[in-house]
């Protein structure tokens, strides 16, 4: 998995020494492209890992489908009906939100 430089906790705690004219430049130019570097390594993981999620949807739909067919070439009753994929992408994000509120 991806390795940060940078977590929450040392981007708040950043302190800058000042010189005559302020924050010195060179400093927070380091920072940033520490901040840069970290950001886009972010936005690479997620990208790849919403791929391996659709990706990994699309296989549970094709066997959820197949599942289906084998039972009704065996006659068998459908088993109780299983979310389809955008009810499951709802309660997915629901998730995530519930997360994000009240994790703190």
């Amino acid at each position: 998995m991806a390795q940060y430089q940078l977590d929450a906790k040392k981007i708040l705690d950043k302190e800058f020494h000042v010189d005559l004219k302020g924050y010195s430049p060179s400093e927070v130019d380091e920072f940033l492209d520490l901040v840069i570097s970290d950001y886009q390594l972010y936005e690479q993981t997620m990208q790849e890992l919403g791929e391996k999620l659709r990706s990994y949807e699309n296989q549970i739909d094709r066997l959820q489908e197949e599942i289906a067919q084998l039972r009704a070439q065996k006659g068998e009753e459908p088993a109780a009906e299983v979310p389809s994929s955008s009810q499951l992408d709802i309660l997915k994000r629901l998730s995530r939100l519930e997360y994000e509120v009240f994790k703190k």
